[in-house]
């Protein structure tokens, strides 16, 4: 059993970070606390323990991190969704907005069988824009997105209101 912590004694404030104004949440203290880790991971896949899932996918880079532990830890493979142009296989492709431009999510077009659950793993959820391209990519390519699971949420920045229709479950709000 994983000794429960508090894991926001782990991340750490960085204010004015990457731009004068934003306040950087940065998990890399949690990351290097096994306790905190490991229980962080509990606390993100415990409500989707009873579902059906197939695979795990996730956006790079964290994501990965956490998207990777997660589906070892449910015995299902992982599949990650990377920027445009890093895949080196077919790819399928969705392209979203950002808040001033365009972004481009890519993967393998041979990435989920049709009706595959997946849940989809983040550390951070923001204004929702880039997990909101995630669903619609694994669901172009037939999957069912059973679940979306975040380490921190931005509740201020409204991304909750771009994934409604998802069950989605977050394990700190701020």
């Amino acid at each position: 059993m994983v000794e429960k912590v508090k894991l926001e004694q782990f991340i750490r404030d960085i204010p004015d970070w990457p731009i004068k104004g934003v306040l950087f949440r940065d998990i890399t203290p949690l990351l290097a606390n096994t306790v905190a880790f490991k229980h962080s991971l509990d606390l993100m896949v415990t409500p989707f323990t009873d579902r059906e899932i197939d695979c795990v996918a996730a956006v790079e880079a964290r994501g990965f991190i956490f998207g990777s532990a997660i589906a070892a830890k449910l015995g299902v493979g992982f599949v990650p969704i990377r920027k445009k142009g890093k895949l080196p296989f077919k790819t399928t492709s969705i392209s979203y907005d950002l808040e001033y431009g365009v972004d481009t999510l890519e993967i393998h077009s041979d990435a989920l069988r049709k009706e595959e659950k997946v849940l989809l793993v983040d550390d951070l959820l923001a204004t929702g824009g880039t997990m909101a391209a995630a669903a619609k990519l694994v669901e172009k390519l037939g999957g069912e997105v059973v679940g979306l699971s975040f380490l921190i949420e931005l509740g201020f920045l409204g991304g909750r209101g771009k994934l409604s229709g998802y069950d989605m479950h977050t394990v700190i709000s701020y």
